[in-house]
């Protein structure tokens, strides 16, 4: 499975700007000679922090995003799996990634579990209450957004559940790009599992966000990684590698659920 991931600006409240940034990064990852089988974009891509205008600027089930997403990728005949958008349901706004396949077809959304207080989510979003497994490629696959990097119950659930790779979107910010790729490399390790992180840049007010999106190996290799400008990350990934790491070090079989 080859995958790219599209590190871009987000701006704030402006769907079409933001469309027209992931159209064009679309474009400039599919015209490569071996193009990408799935790409991710960031956290809230389509509309940014816009929180205190999220009602009006989600949509039932994040539809009218994995539309326009789903167009593209019958366009090129690429999957998106990752770039979460404002989702209302049962009158509730949800912070939520989605699974676009190659034929356009919205097939799996996760919704954010851990709302990141520092930004308010807490008081304008709704927690999600489970994870989602789907499959790219022959590949066992999981979705999660930025704050979910930081508690690692969350991805060994969806480890253990099978996943062998997982989709990282965020809005992180540039003061603590260390914390964000520490801890990415740490959750490839102990899972070991495939990550493929896309991170935006750019500005929104006072708030710098560090880009440093990243593509990490089961055994905490860095495939690829971006800086703090807008770019495309590529990088190929190999079911057989994460089946090889997880059987030199049986991480698995040697855990003790009972006692943590």
């Amino acid at each position: 499975m080859r995958v790219g991931v599209l590190q871009m600006n987000v701006v704030k409240g402006d769907r079409e700007a933001n469309r027209a940034a992931a159209r064009r990064l679309t474009a400039q990852a599919m015209a490569a000679e071996c193009p990408p089988d799935v790409l991710t974009l960031p956290e809230l891509w389509s509309t940014g922090y816009d929180l205190e205008r999220a009602v009006e600027l989600a949509s039932p089930m994040g539809n009218e995003d994995a539309a326009f997403l789903g167009e593209l990728a019958r366009q090129y005949h690429v999957a998106f799996a990752g770039g979460s958008v404002l989702s209302l349901r049962n009158g509730s706004v949800f912070n939520r990634a989605q699974f676009i396949d190659k034929e356009g077809r919205y097939a799996a959304g996760y919704d954010k579990i851990h709302l990141f207080r520092l930004m308010d989510e807490d008081k304008y979003l709704t927690q999600g209450s489970e994870t989602t497994l789907f499959d790219v490629c022959g590949m066992r696959c999981a979705m999660a957004i930025c704050y979910d990097v930081r508690f690692c119950e969350l991805t060994r659930k969806m480890a253990v559940g099978g996943a062998e790779f997982l989709f990282v979107s965020a809005e992180w910010p540039s003061p603590r790009v260390e914390h964000w790729t520490t801890l990415l490399r740490a959750r490839a390790i102990e899972n070991q599992m495939y990550v493929a992180a896309c991170n935006r840049c750019g500005t929104t007010e006072r708030e710098i966000f560090a880009g440093h999106s990243m593509i990490v190996a089961p055994d905490g290799t860095v495939l690829a990684q971006a800086g703090d400008d807008e770019t495309v990350l590529v990088a190929d990934a190999d079911s057989s590698l994460v089946r090889g790491v997880r059987k030199a070090i049986p991480v698995f079989q040697d855990r003790v659920p009972e006692l943590y």
